[in-house]
């Protein structure tokens, strides 16, 4: 009798969820393994849309909801929210039993989780380690490969990056991002009513419209306002239908959000739509029918490689990232926003770029898992290299 590798995927956010899911459905699909999912961070809040509602829609059981996030909006309850989740997350852990632990990107709800499962004796599968950004994101994807056994980087720098950390070369297995076998999967048809939720300006999906995601830098907290203020003005003279979607939940989102309150009831703009929420599927063809999209987010650097979509890049979230040609980076002032703006609306969509991969990571990841051997102490390869 083959026993099942139970592999546990955690989901925190919108964004986590549209990446991992031909992961789920791979895991979920292939006979070796059991796939059990839990959902914690902002998927299970209302005010971010509830989407762990989506998770179940589309099919796939939740075995496991996690509620961690402490309100406030500030690095204390950011820092302590972290804290919270690997207090959960071990009594779910101890609860549920899983073989491996499969996570992806920097977020601290990861880095909670990869604490709690490597003091467990639990293997840990890291996604999309290796890479560089701004933010305490840098850190805690580091950390995280740190503790993980297999790492299913994005792409080739990253895995060299991997293996310059001290990370053994034959557990380094670089099979692209997974958002790319969703997002190739996916047509650009969006219903009129796709923006209907929100407040502010009505968005005709047939004519053009440029998104917006701004979220805080952590390392930077304290200049939200300031930043803000640049990134409307440059919106504000551009003055084109724009769909503005909320930050996250990362300390200074109320900031920001209280910038954006400020300005839509002072001007009412006639350009300019905020959204809360939009579910995965609809955001991916929203990010590929858009004429620019503008920001921080890092959907902006890897999800719009596989579709083309111009990208004004903002700040120092996303710094030092691998970028596609259709990504151009600039600095939080208006002009600097402006002037790249009018350039990426010029140029129009690019082709594809595949410096994120070729669409086609989840069966590898899933095969891989069904195969590998599985251990938990782990040793300093470069060590054994230095010794050779």
């Amino acid at each position: 009798m083959n026993i099942q590798r139970k592999i546990l995927i955690p989901l925190v956010d919108r964004a986590n969820y549209g990446r991992m899911r031909s992961v789920m459905a791979a895991v979920r699909d292939h006979p070796a393994l059991d796939l059990q999912v839990m959902c914690t961070g902002t998927m299970v809040l209302k005010r971010f849309g509830n989407t762990i509602d989506e998770v179940i829609k589309d099919g796939f059981e939740v075995h496991s909801q996690v509620f961690m996030e402490l309100e406030g909006g500030i690095p204390l309850s950011m820092a302590k929210s972290l804290g919270f989740g690997v207090v959960e997350f071990t009594s779910e852990l101890n609860r549920i039993q899983p073989d491996v632990v499969l996570l992806i990107g920097d977020r601290y709800e990861a880095l909670a989780m990869a604490l709690a499962a490597a003091y467990m004796n639990i293997p840990i599968g890291h996604i999309q380690g290796g890479e560089v950004s701004g933010s305490i994101d840098e850190s805690a994807r580091h950390a995280i490969s740190k503790f993980a056994q297999f790492h299913f980087p994005a792409t080739q720098r990253s895995a060299e990056y991997l293996y310059k950390m001290g990370e053994a070369e034959e557990r380094i297995f670089n099979v692209g991002c997974p958002v790319g076998d969703y997002i190739l999967s996916l047509d650009s048809q969006l219903h009129k009513d796709v923006f209907c939720s929100g407040s502010g300006a009505d968005i005709d999906v047939d004519q053009g419209f440029n998104l917006v995601i701004f979220h805080p830098v952590t390392t930077e907290f304290g200049q939200e306002e300031q930043e803000v203020d640049e990134l409307l003005g440059a919106l504000g003279e551009l003055a084109y239908p724009t769909v503005f979607l909320w930050p996250n939940i990362d300390a200074g989102a109320d900031r920001i959000s209280k910038c954006l309150r400020i300005f839509r009831e002072k001007y009412q703009p006639a350009w300019l739509r905020f959204i809360t929420n939009i579910d995965p599927v609809n955001f991916q063809k929203v990010l590929k029918r858009c004429t620019v999209a503008i920001g921080n987010s890092s959907s902006f650097v890897r999800d719009s490689t596989f579709s083309g979509t111009p990208v004004v890049l903002v700040g120092n979230r996303q710094k030092g990232r691998e970028i596609g040609w259709n990504v151009l980076p600039v600095s939080v002032c208006k002009q600097d926003i402006l002037k790249a703006v009018h350039w990426q609306m010029r140029h129009g969509r690019y082709e594809r770029d595949t410096v994120y991969g070729g669409g086609k990571a989840g069966k590898q990841v899933a095969e891989i898992l069904s195969t590998v051997d599985l251990y938990v102490q782990k040793h300093l390869d470069y060590i054994h290299r230095e010794a050779s």
